[in-house]
């Protein structure tokens, strides 16, 4: 393993940006909420630690705290946020509530040169940041000077160089700074001296030998959703392990149009790999008959995902080891560092889990990756471009994308529709400019007129939007030409639609999922 940062999690909900901006800048990380981060440090042995932010007031008793081996290691430390003063107080410094709350963009003005900011920002010069905070430091920490000051923050970011310990009360790991990537660049480089040795090749040689040691001479069955991760991962171990894997694909008569005959070809006639098929739409769409809440019907589509694949493990026999496509944010995400909403929106990963009963062993080799590092894997491996780049799908398939009862014909409209929308964005050429995009059957039914009579049919809602890191996102700004034709094309060509409209509903930062 190369040379790793560990991120102790306080609660934070874009902790993960932090991660990935570390990632990004070629060096391997691990979030660990703060009250494993004792062990984890033992574990991982980190050359740095970031103490992330979180919505903890230090001021309070039983607050969270970083464990004291972070800064009697003799490492680099940066505090973010709540870590800024989770770390001056430890350190004997002075933190206090109801001091000028701040909240958003700020201008932060530098007062010192710093290692922090080399090459990026200079003294005297002023730049954006974003804020999130009620508390802040008002006595530093021996041996702290201050680097830069905000209106309302005089200790926006703070340094103590001799330790190489570094704290900021702005966020630099989100988009709204946006000079924050290349902070956390010179903190993993220029101070704790880390090579940019974190690759997708490295990682790919990394992974097949520790498949090939976890598997020995056993059998693997993997379960394809159809999505990129499970494709991934089936393509990773079978590079691994050839065909001790066997995969099986569980059609549940819920994905997007010609999806399923994709996968199969992509299997059996790309790769060659020994691959299972399973139709069990009409066992999963008779279990969704009159279901309109979207939670049941996740839990319905996991409950049914198990059974018909522990049906199909049965038949091959002699399995040991069962893959998944986890990835790094469901990793995180299952847990619920704060009594947030983390474990009820997660409740669908990976079919549900594992039972018992199945008695494998679990192959997750994609559980350290997040998604764009799971693209980038994916090319490493020459999977197909158009199957890498596909936008993202969620496993419940168009059953969250139809509110309501779901029924043979509102799937087969929806398949239409949704078909024609994304063919349209694919001949603009916008494809690779969205992050995800999809139309959703609402259920509602309108009058209109269609030549000389009148109709009472579905309206459509189509999305779009912008990301760079999944966490946030913004509606994509479609010209109005392109939502004419669009519509023309919909409204046209699929019976049952006589409305179209266009959803431009963002996702705030704090936001975890958006479907």
């Amino acid at each position: 393993m190369t040379d790793s940062v560990l991120i102790v999690d306080f609660g934070s909900q874009v902790t993960q940006l932090i991660a990935r901006r570390v990632r990004e800048a070629g060096v391997y990380c691990e979030i660990h909420p703060f009250q494993n981060a004792q062990s984890a440090f033992e574990k991982l042995q980190p050359k740095a630690v970031i103490l992330s932010g979180g919505p903890a007031s230090v001021t309070d008793e039983a607050s969270p705290r970083a464990p004291a081996v972070v800064f009697s290691a003799g490492i680099p430390v940066l505090g973010i946020c709540y870590g800024q003063q989770t770390m001056a107080a430890q350190l004997s410094g002075h933190v206090e509530s109801g001091h000028h709350r701040e909240f958003g963009r700020a201008l932060l003005e530098v007062t010192r040169d710093s290692p922090l900011f080399e090459g990026v920002w200079s003294k005297g010069e002023r730049h954006q940041v974003w804020m999130s905070h009620g508390d802040r430091v008002t006595q530093l920490p021996g041996g702290f000077e201050v680097i830069a000051t905000s209106e309302n923050a005089p200790f926006a970011a703070v340094a103590d160089e001799r330790r190489r310990f570094y704290a900021v009360q702005f966020h630099p790991e989100v988009v709204h700074t946006p000079d924050g990537a290349r902070l956390l660049s010179n903190f993993v480089h220029r101070i704790a001296g880390l090579k940019s040795d974190w690759t997708m090749a490295a990682y790919r040689k990394e992974m097949t030998a520790r498949i090939r040691a976890q598997v020995g001479k056993g059998r693997v069955i993997c379960g394809l959703s159809g999505g990129v991760d499970s494709a991934v991962a089936a393509v990773l171990i079978h590079e691994a392990i050839g065909d001790q894997l066997t995969c099986v694909f569980v059609d549940h008569g819920l994905m997007r149009q010609s999806e399923a005959q994709e996968v199969v070809g992509l299997f059996r006639d790309h790769y060659n790999i020994p691959l299972v098929h399973v139709d069990a739409s009409e066992q999963f769409l008779t279990a969704l008959a009159g279901v309109s809440d979207p939670e049941t019907k996740r839990k319905i589509i996991g409950k049914h995902f198990i059974e018909v694949f522990e049906a199909q493990a049965k038949t091959i026999g002699g399995a040991e080891f069962l893959a998944q496509g986890t990835l790094y944010p469901d990793v995180i995400e299952s847990v619920s560092f704060t009594g947030g909403p983390s474990v009820t929106i997660k409740s669908h990963h990976n079919v549900g889990g594992l039972p018992e009963r199945m008695n494998m062993k679990l192959v997750e080799p994609l559980r350290e990756l997040f998604k764009d590092e799971v693209r980038a894997l994916g090319r490493e491996l020459g999977l197909p471009e158009a199957f890498v780049g596909r936008h993202p799908f969620p496993g419940p398939g168009l059953a969250i994308r139809i509110p309501g009862e779901i029924t043979h014909e509102k799937l087969e409209i929806l398949r239409k529709a949704d078909a024609i929308y994304l063919d349209e964005i694919r001949r603009a050429g916008l494809y690779d400019a969205i992050w995800q995009a999809f139309a959703v059957l609402l259920p509602v039914r309108t009058v209109g007129v269609m030549g000389d009579g009148r109709t009472y049919d579905h309206v459509l809602a189509l999305r779009a939007v912008t990301s760079v890191d999944g966490m946030t996102a913004d509606f994509f700004p479609f010209d109005m030409g392109f939502l004419g034709r669009a519509a023309t094309r919909i409204i046209n060509e699929v019976r049952g639609i006589n409305r179209v409209v266009y959803d431009v509903t963002s996702k705030p930062p704090g936001t975890i999922e958006w479907e």
